[in-house]
């Protein structure tokens, strides 16, 4: 395939497309080939849209290391060859979804206080000129806030976390609505999303379903949004120590996309759940299909 403007914004496109929908095997094996046509585009004269389309198929691929996770090592590398591409031509919403993955790469390996610093700095420091771009820094700001929000309930400051998710939600409501744009979704919902993930992770299980319940499921953008609101309702209710709860949201999970149940962290939660497969019909068959068993 040459590599042209129009066949690179494909091959992003499709990358977008692919962890949309949870096709994470298939995004994996497509994405070395898409970031060698995009890398290409540049030498064919067209460097700026190659800067763009490379950190954006880097930070896809940083989002795909953090699903599957294995060595936390890989998510950090192709966070750092994103922001490199995007520093060396791409605008600022794109630098600035580059220190996002940056930061969440950072969580990832551990290292909680320096993620949620590269969030939040980001965030302040993105000024957009061209009014034209707003609504679109609006996202891109607003989702920094809730990545370094998220980050900091990870690390158990209460406090920070509750403050961040404000300036997140103070941005979805001058935003009005949900949008995907720049690659990433933003909005009302997608600050509810982050506040039930930040309340399981800070212990506070009946606000996290109280939340959830204020989600409407069938309106989230991608199969994989659909996926993580269950499995994020999942570890609530394991957390409030109910599992035929826990047990149905899984499995709500799975319908919504199957390769999302297969992720570690959440074979850990369906492992919890085995202790209880008198009462859960069906549950060692879809231990089967998490993997849990070889």
């Amino acid at each position: 395939m040459d590599p042209t403007g129009d066949t690179v914004q494909a091959a992003v496109d499709a990358s977008r497309a692919e962890f949309g929908a949870a096709r994470y095997d298939r995004l994996a094996y497509e994405l070395p080939a898409r970031l060698t046509l995009a890398q290409q585009l540049g030498g064919a004269g067209d460097p700026e849209r190659s800067a763009v389309a490379v950190a954006d198929l880097y930070n896809i691929a940083t989002r795909l290391c953090i699903k599957l996770g294995g060595e936390d090592g890989l998510a950090v590398l192709t966070a750092d060859r994103a922001l490199t591409a995007a520093l060396d031509g791409a605008g600022p919403l794109t630098v600035a979804e580059s220190y996002r993955m940056v930061s969440s790469a950072w969580r990832r390996a551990g290292h909680l206080q320096r993620a949620t610093g590269i969030a939040l700095h980001a965030a302040q420091q993105l000024t957009i000129a061209d009014p034209r771009e707003q609504a679109a820094h609006l996202s891109v700001q607003g989702n920094l806030y809730a990545t370094a929000a998220y980050t900091a309930a990870k690390a158990g400051d209460r406090h920070t976390a509750h403050d961040l998710i404000g300036e997140a939600h103070a941005a979805a409501v001058r935003l009005g609505r949900d949008t995907a744009l720049h690659g990433s979704v933003f909005g009302p919902s997608q600050v509810l999303l982050h506040q039930i993930s930040i309340s399981q992770l800070l212990g506070d299980a009946g606000q996290a379903i109280a939340y959830a319940r204020g989600v409407d499921v069938r309106s989230l953008p991608t199969s994989e949004r659909r996926a993580r609101y269950w499995i994020d309702v999942a570890r609530a209710y394991d957390q409030w120590n109910k599992p035929v709860h826990c047990y149905r949201a899984l499995l709500a999970a799975e319908e919504a996309a199957p390769q999302e149940v297969r992720r570690g962290s959440v074979r850990v939660l369906v492992e919890t759940l085995l202790r209880h497969d008198r009462s859960l019909a069906g549950v060692r068959d879809f231990a089967v299909r998490a993997g849990v068993f070889a």
